[in-house]
């Protein structure tokens, strides 16, 4: 058992604290540690992340924290021999991406980052297809993530550019950047398209972009801020193709035969990536996730981004 402390108890923090808390046999969390909450039930409470680094009984450190300071922090956390899991983006350039992962390196100790949707089922079943060669060669991959989140945002620091660069892609746009990645590898270049239509705190806009992958993959991502839930990442290969639509559904559309729609069992995906980071801090696997593969996801949004910011407007509400 991995005894942990998670920073930040928002909304996502709290979270990632449900889904092992008395349910893991792996990890539990000790201590939480977050300025503007009073406590939590069965969790001892801290106001600094320094209780956190000075414990002896804490092994880990989970970050659910502001973008900004996953860099700082993530070095603070392996300066203490403590191994640490920060939630996305690891860090808001590839820079600082570098230095982060450098700083683990040095210190010995394991990095784990939060890309949950890794670990739905159907993005596994999607990853097997073309790695296995089955659809053919990949020749294209589409991703579209959205939600309404920002519709509930009465502030904070979401909305602030500084956290949030390029509207929705820092939030619900790297999911599926990160998806695509993983299986088209790193970015070469991006042309990108951000259009903005309402002001923070409860911003409209929407955030898109053609890419090229490293690979010889092309690609076109999309994501919009304030509509209802919706996520695809669709590959094409010189055989097939499979389309994900949400966490367990998977279309298959082979050459010469007809669509194939695949319901996969459910699986709690934020237990299972918490779980797997303990198993890599007890030395019973890696982390699925390899600190060059959480790069080239960096590297990627860092292309994204910078695309975005040279063509953006702003349309009437």
């Amino acid at each position: 058992m991995i005894d942990a402390a998670i920073v930040g108890l928002g909304r996502w923090g709290r979270a990632l604290l449900e889904s092992v808390q008395g349910k893991s046999p792996k990890l539990r969390f000790l201590l939480g540690v977050d300025p503007a909450v009073d406590s939590v039930p069965g969790l001892q409470r801290s106001a600094t992340l320094q209780d956190a680094l000075a414990d002896p009984a804490i092994r880990a450190v989970v970050l659910a924290t502001p973008h900004s300071l996953h860099l700082r922090q993530v070095e603070a956390v392996a300066g203490a021999g403590k191994h640490v899991f920060c939630e996305k983006p690891l860090t808001l350039t590839l820079a600082d991406g570098e230095k982060a992962v450098d700083a683990c390196r040095r210190a010995g100790v394991v990095l784990g980052v939060g890309h949950n949707r890794r670990w739905w089922p159907a993005m596994r079943e999607l990853k097997h297809l073309c790695d296995s060669g089955e659809l053919g060669t990949l020749l294209h991959i589409e991703g579209h993530n959205s939600n309404e989140n920002s519709n509930a945002v009465a502030g904070g620091w979401r909305t602030l550019e500084s956290e949030s660069p390029g509207g929705g892609m820092t939030g619900a746009g790297l999911h599926a950047l990160d998806a695509m990645v993983s299986i088209a590898g790193r970015v070469k270049r991006a042309h990108g398209q951000l259009i903005e239509r309402k002001p923070a705190p409860q911003p409209h806009d929407t955030a898109s972009a053609l890419i090229e992958f490293e690979s010889g993959v092309s690609g076109l991502l999309a994501t919009v801020r304030a509509t209802p839930f919706y996520w695809r990442v669709h590959a094409f290969g010189s055989k097939g193709n499979a389309e994900v639509l949400g966490e367990n559904e998977i279309v298959l559309r082979m050459s010469g035969k007809a669509p194939e729609r695949r319901s996969l069992p459910p699986s709690e995906s934020l237990r299972a990536e918490l779980e797997a980071f303990a198993d890599a801090v007890d030395g019973r696997a890696p982390f699925p996730v390899t600190t060059a593969q959480m790069l080239d996801t960096v590297a990627s949004f860092d292309a994204v981004i910078a695309a975005l910011k040279t063509n953006r407007g702003r349309s009437p509400i």
